[in-house]
């Protein structure tokens, strides 16, 4: 028995580090397959990114992405001659971008750029700069998208359960100079063709000695080309030690062999069974999470009825995986006709205002010709709505800032040949809103300027001041003019004090002119705060605080 324990011991010791060599090479070569998977990921989220990169919130939405995906230090968007469009984070100087090979490589059709060297610090650790072009159709290429990646994500996880015990991990470049390790004295100079054989065969593995003159296993394989490189390596002992360190496997156990074999039969069996479930159990719910890449790997030890079943859920992972692009592929496409009905919507729209404005012309009543400018305005505020949504990053939501200002700014540059000129101050609270909101709060808008335009500001100029602010559950939008208003200015009705009534009822609030301490009028249109908007307001970026145009 002890003869027959010592050889077993041999053959296991044999095995073992059979097994180990094939577990590095596995290991060094899935790392390299995860890096690689970890960049074509960048590849797709840039070129989803690609599309809505630029236009409202570019730098929050690339900041949000940076943050919720960890190992992306910075995404930039670059324009066409390789100035910053906007960024998640700080970005270089480089004057020579636009010539850089990486930026050349892309303005000349390559769908993806990975380098090393940027020609640029883009960030303050090692890191890999992948790139894809933004294209124009008026102009075709129109800049670059930029995901800075840590070296650090790509490389594995010594706490990896797939890793040898004692593993340990580094980045080398294409010419042996490491570039970052867990533990530099486990890892001595590389051998001469350390590289050539990588390249050529995926991954090697070999012996050496580390600097404390420990016998370690290593095994390479290339992550990004013939750049960058993972290395991996493990405790590599003789037979004594290995004995001394497996005293039940090499001495204890082929004793005991005989005596627990009746037992072993019932129980160890059992066990096993028990164990591949549930291994199972938590790929499944892994697969329940949402993390659809896990794979059963282990489950090729199990039985041919456990790796059936293993099977099986992998079909299923893969099956969920084409449906989701599927699915995503449609929703892509919903976008793109949904911008293309706003965006035929608002041209139909500027279509009519033109006709009326043709009308207008022809027209020698002046009080015709008021009416018409004032549909007119009316149905150009309508086409800036649609307009809104088809150039937003969010078919179904307008910001209510940038919409007010270029709102006021085509009103007053409408009549501002008719008159002196008049300025404008803007204050408006952070709120997104929907178009069923919008409308109503625009035509109030209009119909508020208008009459300051026709009333305050006819032939004299002035000031307009317009207000929004959200105070809890309700928000105030508020347009006051300086003018001399007459005594009947408040008690006079007509279609536009009709229609601002009627759009406040339509948003469920109220509306009110009153004399402002100007001598002006004020209109206010009161009204419930959305309350989906309202807390994405408070949980976004602060207010920007006052614009005031002249």
């Amino acid at each position: 028995m002890l003869i027959l324990g010592i050889l077993q011991s041999a053959i296991a010791f044999r095995r073992e580090g059979v097994q180990l060599r094939e577990e590095l090479a596995a290991a060094s070569a899935r790392s390299a397959a995860t890096a690689r998977a970890r960049m074509e990921a960048a590849d797709i989220l840039l070129e989803t990114l690609a599309p809505g990169s630029v236009g409202f919130n570019c730098a929050q939405r690339l900041a949000e992405v940076t943050h919720r995906i960890p190992g992306y230090h910075n995404l930039i968007r670059f324009d066409r001659i390789g100035r910053v469009a906007c960024a998640a984070g700080d970005v270089p100087v480089d004057k020579a971008r636009a010539s850089r090979p990486w930026f050349q490589s892309l303005s000349k059709g390559d769908s993806l750029v990975i380098t090393r060297e940027p020609g640029a610090n883009y960030a303050t650790v090692p890191a890999l700069l992948a790139a894809v072009p933004a294209h124009d159709p008026r102009v075709g290429f129109d800049g670059a998208l930029v995901a800075v990646i840590s070296l650090e994500s790509l490389a594995p996880r010594t706490a990896d359960r797939s890793l040898p015990e004692d593993a340990e991990v580094a980045l080398a470049d294409g010419e042996g100079a490491y570039i970052n390790a867990t533990d530099k004295e486990a890892f001595p100079s590389l051998p001469a063709d350390w590289r050539a054989k990588a390249l050529k065969q995926g991954s090697i593995v070999w012996y050496a000695r580390d600097v404390r003159g420990e016998r370690r296993v290593y095994s390479a394989a290339p992550l990004v080309g013939d750049e960058l490189f993972v290395i991996l390596s493990a405790r590599s002992g003789g037979l004594f030690s290995w004995a001394t360190l497996n005293p039940l496997t090499s001495i204890v156990f082929p004793i005991l062999t005989f005596i627990l074999a009746l037992v072993a039969v019932s129980v160890v069996t059992e066990r096993v069974v028990i164990r591949w479930i549930a291994y199972l159990q938590r790929i499944a719910a892994l697969y329940a999470r949402g993390r659809l890449t896990v794979r059963p790997v282990q489950a090729d030890q199990a039985p041919p009825e456990i790796r059936d079943l293993a099977e099986t859920l992998e079909d299923m992972a893969d099956a969920i995986v084409g449906r989701d692009a599927s699915l995503r592929d449609s929703l892509a496409q919903k976008d793109d006709l949904m911008r293309e009905i706003h965006h035929r919507v608002k041209n139909n729209l500027q279509v009519i205002s033109s006709l009326l404005n043709m009308q207008q012309r022809a027209l020698s009543d002046p009080a015709a010709r008021a009416a018409m400018s004032d549909t007119r305005q009316r149905i150009t505020a309508l086409a800036l709505i649609y307009r809104a949504l088809y150039q937003g990053p969010d078919l179904k939501r307008v910001d209510l800032r940038t919409f007010l200002e270029e709102l006021t700014a085509q009103l007053i540059a409408a009549d501002i040949s008719h008159g002196a000129g008049v300025k404008t101050e803007i204050h408006v609270d952070d709120l997104v809103i929907d178009p069923d909101r919008l409308a109503p709060l625009a035509l109030f808008a209009v119909e508020a300027v208008t009459n300051a335009q026709k009333h305050a500001f006819a032939g004299r100029g002035g000031a307009l001041t317009v207000n929004f602010n959200v105070r809890g559950d309700e928000a105030e939008l508020e347009i006051s003019d300086d003018g001399d208003a007459p005594p009947d200015a408040l008690t006079t009705s007509g279609v536009g004090r009709t229609l601002m009534t009627a759009f406040g009822r339509q948003l469920r609030g109220r509306s009110e002119m009153v004399r402002n301490e100007k001598g002006g009028i004020t209109a206010r249109l009161i009204f419930p705060t959305p309350l989906e908007e309202h807390a994405n307001r408070r949980a976004g970026t602060p207010a920007r605080g006052n614009q005031a145009a002249a």
